[in-house]
């Protein structure tokens, strides 16, 4: 299959996890078990949709992670202690995350002076492969709802740098 019949699939897949996020009520600390899909049943119950975390970013994204066999979306919410870091690390697909509280000070060579800071409210598109560091500099915690779009087999982070692009 094509590039756009996998861009759908994880538009869909994206779609239908921030759902069932929705639905689940987002609970931090609780955990799904993988279930099969059933088959649909009409029901006359509603279905609640809450947003946890809004963001916006000054410009358009456009998103293509190739997968072999395929790409796996992972939901998180991140909170990054008073002093803490991600360490440098990269990823191998895109990572979405929108700031719900905090300052997260991110170094990566893809911002102008190899700095940025984001705040409550900010979305924060990581793409593959790039080295990049997320601190937090601050006195209080930075909490992030964060999606990932990852090749299956592949981890949500790469530490190990060898398998980051250095360029």
């Amino acid at each position: 299959m094509g590039t756009g019949g996998s861009l759908h699939r994880i538009v869909v897949a994206v779609a239908g996890c921030a759902m069932l996020l929705g639905v689940a009520g987002c609970a931090a600390d609780t955990v799904l078990a993988p279930s099969p899909m059933a088959s649909p049943v009409a029901s006359d119950a509603p279905i609640e949709a809450t947003p946890v975390a809004e963001g916006v970013q000054d410009g358009p994204v456009q998103i293509e992670v190739n997968g072999d066999p395929g790409v796996g979306a992972t939901f998180t919410r991140v909170r990054i202690a008073a002093g803490a870091t991600t360490g440098e690390h990269c990823h191998h697909g895109y990572l979405i995350a929108v700031v719900e509280a905090g300052e997260l000070t991110h170094y990566a060579p893809t911002h102008p002076d190899g700095v940025a800071t984001y705040v409550e409210g900010d979305l924060i598109v990581e793409g593959p492969d790039y080295v990049h560091e997320g601190r937090n500099e601050r006195g209080d915690d930075v909490v992030l709802w964060v999606a990932y779009l990852i090749p299956e087999g592949e981890p949500l982070a790469e530490t190990d740098l060898a398998n980051c692009d250095q360029g």
